[in-house]
């Protein structure tokens, strides 16, 4: 294939994956009474807003509340999973190969299942529709991932580079906090990145423990405009455009860190 066809290909193949995108910004404009045309409009004719003024006006206190929440769930993961991979990586603990095999079916648990266990234990410690009890709960899906990525960054830093650090009289906590988190800013940023973006998308875990709350995140705030007999779908739409700016915005920024965080490790020996 020529490479003008591979750029055609390209440039199609991108624009079906980015067309639910499109039709998603193209529905948030469009009025309620023209949703049901048939065929469908592939430009909103007639725009509104009403969507957005929707959005400011019932949706910022979920947005404030899925920031919340998604700067908790990368604050407590990082804060666990950078240690644990640095202690799997570079000491070399008893049994490490199988918590690391842990670690990974961890990955595998349905959320559900996860999430119906957690409704007992809060229940009981009264931390059921808050907060707080969200950023554990996206936690313990981030966290294994988190260990995981660490533990493939960390790996490939020179052991000179620890030893030295030790020469110096600095102690294990002091050569993790000094010299190994510094060095591994793309495990962090990418950790971090994917935490954020778990926790902002949640809804699994958000309908199941904080269905009742005050503090709801923003996946049960565009929830709450489907109806059995109403369905507000360019709010629903301008909602999910607003919501998608922050992962976005991350995604941009933090690409090229995300890259190298990935890669890291996988073609060591």
């Amino acid at each position: 294939m020529t490479r003008p066809w591979k750029t055609l290909a390209g440039l199609v193949l991108t624009a079906i994956m980015l067309f639910p995108v499109y039709w998603m910004v193209n529905v948030s404009f469009t009025q309620d009474t023209a949703m049901r045309h048939d065929p469908p409009y592939l430009f909103p004719v007639h725009g509104t807003l009403e969507g957005y003024r929707a959005v400011l006006d019932q949706q910022l206190p979920y947005l404030g509340t899925s920031l919340l929440i998604g700067l908790g769930t990368v604050l407590l993961t990082v804060v666990l999973s950078a240690p644990a991979g640095y202690s799997l990586a570079k000491l070399h603990p008893r049994g490490g190969g199988t918590l690391s095999f842990v670690l990974l079916i961890a990955q595998m648990i349905p959320g559900i299942i996860m999430a119906m266990g957690f409704y007992a234990i809060y229940l009981r410690l009264g931390v059921l529709n808050s907060a707080a009890g969200l950023i554990l709960a996206d936690s313990t899906i981030a966290v294994p991932f988190g260990v995981l990525i660490f533990t493939a960054f960390m790996s490939g830093i020179p052991d000179d580079l620890i030893n030295a650090a030790v020469l110096d009289g600095a102690g294990r906590l002091r050569t993790f906090w000094s010299v190994v988190l510094p060095v591994s800013r793309n495990a962090v940023v990418t950790v971090s990145l994917f935490a954020f973006l778990w926790a902002w998308s949640d809804f699994v875990f958000a309908t199941t423990l904080d269905g009742g709350g005050t503090q709801q995140p923003v996946t049960l705030g565009i929830y709450h405009y489907i109806g059995n007999n109403n369905q507000q779908w360019n709010a629903i739409m301008a909602t999910a455009v607003i919501a998608s700016i922050p992962a976005t915005l991350l995604l941009i920024l933090a690409q090229r860190y995300v890259a190298a965080g990935i890669t890291t490790g996988a073609v060591k020996d």
